[in-house]
């Protein structure tokens, strides 16, 4: 009976949280690829260099891997397949575990994204996740002979259907836009003010004077002691968001983004673009030339591939480059569409959902 209990316990745990991790990352598939190619140059890198041509996969790679979480995670709950369950879960903790160990121990990928957007945790936190899940996981293979050998025709149809619904879940979310955006660019954000810390930063001044380590709160003038490191004791305070930069030849030009309309366009990859994106693009642009509302074409491109689009298309906007990473997170479509009213974020769309001129201004009104 105490055996029986505790098998149900961790089913429940360790399928909770599959199942949690993975509708997580339904919900933003591409963000989830974007992470695997960043594993993947780094594997290319330090590993082989076969990793470098599963990149252009990483997409459909993410929504298997997604995909199988949740259903893995309903399978072991219900007890279907419940040998074939454990060993598919051991193998997949197995790599979770290599991935979070070797970005922890080698500083490589500093956010693992086992929770997508939603919980941040570091390198060593995500290791130290998988470690439990795969203690846990190891204890199921253990006893696998005492968890169901067949599971009832019910839990095999459910198990179909959340595994189909996740499925059609994860593609509606990579052709439109993430149902939840957990990011630091969603719609109700002031980007200038997410720029800076909600309160003043504090530090602890770790000095040396022989063998003595001392603690300060401010920066001693003793000049007989020797600086060790400084340490953020607020690091909740910190800003939400610290990489966004806008550049052309005249220089930098975040500042005149946070100044009035803008309707950002947003370029994360200039070489992957395609025709068929611009359609409703071009209509947008071509009817908002009398509004008060400035077009940026803001890509990570060169700046004359930048003029060159703006050319090409016939748009009357400004150009700006920005970095790849950046315009990722901000949105998940190449190209989006961003909405900014001095600086708040008040839209944003994917390029299969670009709204009408009125739709545009409308937002601009409110």
């Amino acid at each position: 009976m105490i055996k029986e209990g505790l098998l149900w316990t961790l089913r429940i745990l360790v399928g909770g949280l599959f199942i949690f991790s993975g509708l997580i990352k339904v919900n933003d598939p591409v963000g989830t690829s974007i992470k695997l190619e960043e594993y993947f140059d780094v594997f290319s890198n330090d590993i082989a260099g076969f990793f470098y041509h599963l990149k252009p996969f990483a997409l459909e790679i993410a929504v298997i891997l997604v995909v199988a979480e949740v259903v893995l995670g309903v399978m072991l709950i219900l007890g279907v397949r419940s040998k074939f369950t454990v060993w598919a879960l051991a193998g997949m903790i197995l790599f979770f575990t290599f991935l979070t160990f070797f970005s922890a121990y080698f500083n490589k990928v500093t956010d693992c994204g086992c929770f997508g957007d939603a919980i941040k945790l570091t390198p060593w936190e995500s290791f130290y996740k998988d470690l439990i899940l795969l203690v846990l996981i190891s204890i199921l293979f253990l006893f696998q002979a005492d968890l169901p050998k067949v599971a009832p025709r019910w839990a095999q149809v459910t198990t179909w259907v959340i595994g189909g619904s996740s499925l059609v879940l994860a593609i509606v979310a990579i052709r439109n836009l993430p149902f939840i955006d957990f990011r630091a660019y969603k719609v109700g954000v002031d980007i200038e003010q997410n720029m800076l810390p909600s309160a003043p930063l504090q530090y602890d001044y770790i000095m040396k004077r022989g063998d003595e380590v001392l603690t300060f709160d401010q920066y001693p003038t003793d000049e007989s002691l020797e600086f060790v490191e400084m340490k953020l004791k607020n690091p909740e305070d910190l800003p939400k968001i610290s990489d966004f930069a806008a550049w052309n030849e005249n220089g930098d030009y975040s500042n005149e983004l946070f100044v009035g309309n803008k309707l950002l366009i947003l370029v994360s990859k200039y070489d992957k673009l395609e025709e068929e994106s611009f359609a409703a693009i071009d209509e947008l642009v071509s009817s908002l030339k009398a509004a008060p509302i400035d077009v940026v074409l803001m890509a990570a491109a060169s700046q004359e591939e930048i003029d060159t689009l703006i050319s090409t298309r016939g748009w009357k906007a400004t150009g700006v480059q920005a970095d790849a990473t950046v315009v990722k997170t901000m949105i998940r479509s190449n190209p989006g569409i961003m909405a900014l009213k001095d600086g708040l974020i008040i839209g944003k769309y994917h390029f299969r959902n670009t709204p009408t001129a009125s739709e545009a201004l409308d937002l601009f009104v409110k």
